[in-house]
């Protein structure tokens, strides 16, 4: 396996970086305190790689003994309000200014804790500030599908950029509109006057509290949306969506994790599976719900690209993406 390309980051301070952060990010404060860090890692090891936006490098000088990592692990959950111990050994908090962190302690994450931090930095994306290789063409495309309140799907792999992509989309909405967003931890960042943003919520040690996706889709529906938004879809709250899709909630959007547009109907069936609908329900419910399908595919040290796609009524029926 080749040996990762290393680097050392120099110490950056960043006035708006909040303290409280700042202490629990401990010796990693350095990292997030650097406005090109996107996401850190700490792996079972203690070692730590960062991303800067090509793919995650091993830091040199950097370097945390089990007991330090399992105190950064408690330290930045709690920082998030909940706790990380052999009872929750898995946990997902969202701190402030945006910054998202998962952390898992052994058992379950075998060798040792360890730690993915994403941090959510600057101003709202903006659709002419992404690194983006689309043609004109494409971009008035998709711009005119916003304003013309088609329902959009953005696809695309792990940290291709796909909720950046679909925020800067949405703030071509009118201001009209009313723009609620659920997502299962609040990442979107949408530059628009009118947006209610919804996040779930795990349960407790006893078992009480959740509050999922699926179920706050359907709260949703009481806010009298003007476009519906999902971060992303990963289960039972397809059904949910794909129904209030179809039901007059034009100009909607969500994301799904996909490698390229010809797997999205699989992608799809898979969670239609989970929703309790069959491949024939959901490819009629599909075509029906979304008009655009947009998907980003990033390579390192390349701009984005960006395709388009539509369901396609095929004589079998079977859900099929046609490439525009």
């Amino acid at each position: 396996m080749p040996t990762p390309t290393r680097w050392s980051f120099p110490a950056v301070h960043h006035e708006g970086l909040e303290q409280r952060v700042a202490a629990a990010l401990g010796p990693l404060s350095v990292l997030g305190s650097d406005p090109s860090v996107t996401d850190v890692f700490v792996v079972a090891d203690g070692r730590v790689f960062a991303d800067r936006g090509d793919g995650a490098l091993l830091v040199t000088d950097l370097q945390l003994d089990a007991e330090s990592r399992v105190d950064l692990a408690r330290a930045l959950v709690e920082a998030g309000g909940r706790h990380l111990d052999e009872a929750s050994p898995v946990v997902d908090v969202r701190l402030a200014e945006g910054i998202r962190v998962h952390a898992a302690l052994p058992p379950v994450a075998l060798g040792g804790a360890v730690i993915s931090i994403r941090f959510g930095r600057g101003p709202k994306p903006d659709i002419g500030a992404l690194a983006l290789g689309w043609s004109d063409a494409v971009r008035d495309q998709v711009l005119a599908a916003v304003d013309q309140r088609q329902t959009l799907l953005v696809t695309g792999a792990t940290g291709s950029g796909k909720t950046t992509l679909l925020a800067a989309l949405l703030a071509f909405a009118s201001p009209r509109d009313r723009l609620v967003v659920i997502e299962d931890v609040s990442e979107l960042r949408i530059d628009h006057p009118h947006v209610v943003q919804l996040e779930c919520r795990q349960a407790n040690l006893e078992g009480a509290g959740e509050v999922t996706l699926q179920r706050l889709v359907r709260e949703s529906l009481r806010m009298r949306p003007n476009r519906l938004v999902v971060g992303e879809c990963r289960g039972a709250e397809l059904r949910d969506l794909l129904s209030a899709l179809t039901t007059g909630h034009r100009g909607g959007a969500a994301t799904l994790h996909a490698h390229s547009l010809e797997e999205v109907p699989a992608r799809l069936d898979s969670l239609a599976a989970l929703a309790g609908l069959t491949s024939q329900q959901l490819a009629r419910q599909a075509r029906s719900a979304i008009d655009l399908i947009i998907h980003v595919e990033h390579n390192p040290g390349q701009p984005r690209e960006v395709s388009l796609g539509y369901f396609a009524d095929t004589p079998g029926g079977e859900l099929v993406v046609a490439r525009y």
